[in-house]
């Protein structure tokens, strides 16, 4: 929840600090980490974390996802204590989505002033690339957090979950949680670890990037 919370406050500052003007880049840079080491962690998270973080647990396959798409259709719709089979799409969606978003971010350039701190990484020509990737992909982000909003408003309307308070609470009616899909522990100690090692991470790389000597001023 904390994770979910944190990435919608970087989204949103790291959009407005773009619009406000290179003067706020810095402060757009810090969004961008932000996102960078929040979505690195989930996705680490989704291997190690707790029962319903982990990927195996609720993503599907096709065939399982298609006939819970049918299902939902007809009226038949399944309540799932974690992500539900179209819901396992949206989070791979958005994680590789965010992910290539904020990576990119580091190797850009306004071909102005400003420039990724990992620039140094890559030639000019590439930067640009990436820029333009990072640029157009927001687009289609943004998109996609639109469907998830209405997803959950639709959620609410038609079925009468509480995504919205869920997502802040942590907590489900007992009835739709399996007694083996119950969570003990939120296992902080290791979320912790893994947070130090992302951001430990993306320091040294920021660190040891190579001094951009090809910067075009244009």
């Amino acid at each position: 929840r904390v994770f979910h919370w944190l990435l919608v406050l970087a989204m949103i500052g790291a959009y407005v600090t773009n619009q406000a003007g290179i003067e706020y880049f810095k402060y757009h840079l810090w969004c961008g980490y932000t996102v960078v080491v929040l979505v690195s962690f989930r996705i680490l998270w989704g291997v190690v974390g707790t029962y319903h973080a982990r990927f195996w647990n609720f993503v599907r396959g096709p065939i399982h996802t298609l006939r819970y798409g049918a299902d939902l259709l007809r009226g038949k719709d399944a309540h799932y204590a974690g992500h539900n089979p179209l819901g396992a799409i949206m989070v791979l969606v958005l994680l590789a989505g965010l992910l290539v978003q904020s990576v990119t971010g580091l190797f850009s350039n306004d071909e102005i002033f400003n420039f990724g701190p990992l620039y140094g990484y890559v030639t000019n020509e590439l930067s640009l690339e990436l820029t333009s990737l990072h640029r157009k992909l927001f687009y289609w982000i943004l998109g996609a957090v639109a469907l998830h909003v209405v997803a959950v408003i639709a959620h609410r309307i038609f079925k009468g979950e509480k995504l919205v308070h869920a997502m802040f609470t942590g907590h489900k009616p007992a009835a739709h949680v399996k007694p083996q899909e119950e969570i003990s522990s939120s296992r902080l100690w290791l979320a912790l670890v893994l947070l130090a090692i992302v951001v430990g991470v993306l320091v040294w790389f920021v660190k040891h990037a190579p001094v951009p000597d090809d910067f075009s001023y244009m």
